[in-house]
């Protein structure tokens, strides 16, 4: 599971360079996710994302009886620490896929929005070249215009502005999910040493076993 959340994420990331810049691949990203966004699509990831949510509250569940757990016992288990390390990368990794998931939806409705304002912009200045070519509008039409035109511009800033902090943000994910991969890795390695060390704890036991075994059937004859 951890591989395949590795792979959610950095085909995530993937997508958010992609809408970040554009390209002739951002046009058929953007046409992906509006087709995701038609008929059943929203219903699938809706249900797709409420299945990764309850796994991740169950994760954290089971972090917390397993920290209440060693609370109680007052002993560090190797066992609940592997557990507790696994449950841990794991939680992260699916609330970080959660978080660009949401990235990826909001850039792709603010660009789309950008597309909706540009078109209405390069509408309105066709019908006002035509007003000044013809000479048919009034002056009270044209003036409406000129505010309309105004207000859409100032709209237009505004989105644009948004839209660049979304990119910061992009970015900011972009250098979490590096720091979460470094992260991973060394959970990886201490999880890799705490089975070595659980593995040897039981050897040295099950060897334990067999002496006394022996020596209990050594006293019995």
């Amino acid at each position: 599971m951890i591989q395949l959340l590795f792979t959610v994420i950095f085909a995530e990331m993937a997508m958010i360079m992609v809408l970040l810049f554009k390209t002739p691949l951002r046009k058929l990203v953007i046409m992906g996710l509006d087709r995701v966004k038609r008929g059943r699509g929203p219903i699938m990831v809706k249900t797709v994302a409420a299945t990764v949510l309850v796994v991740l509250i169950s994760s954290v569940y089971s972090m917390m009886k397993i920290r209440k757990r060693g609370i109680d016992d007052d002993v560090v288990n190797p066992t609940d620490q592997v557990l507790m390390a696994k449950h841990l990368l794991e939680t992260s990794l699916m609330g970080f896929t959660l978080f660009l998931a949401l990235m990826i939806d909001r850039l792709h409705h603010y660009i789309r929005e950008l597309r909706l304002r540009r078109k209405s912009m390069e509408a309105i200045k066709k019908q006002n070249r035509g007003f000044e070519d013809g000479k048919t509008g009034g002056s009270a039409e044209i003036k409406a215009m000129e505010e309309e035109m105004a207000a859409l511009g100032a709209k237009l800033k505004q989105l644009e502005s948004e839209i660049e902090t979304k990119t910061k943000e992009a970015k900011a994910a972009e250098t979490n999910a590096v720091a979460l991969r470094k992260q991973s890795e060394g959970f990886l390695l201490e999880y890799d040493r705490l089975l070595e060390e659980n593995q040897n704890l039981r050897n040295q036991l099950q060897s334990l076993d067999r002496r006394l075994s022996h020596s209990g059937s050594k006293k019995n004859t």
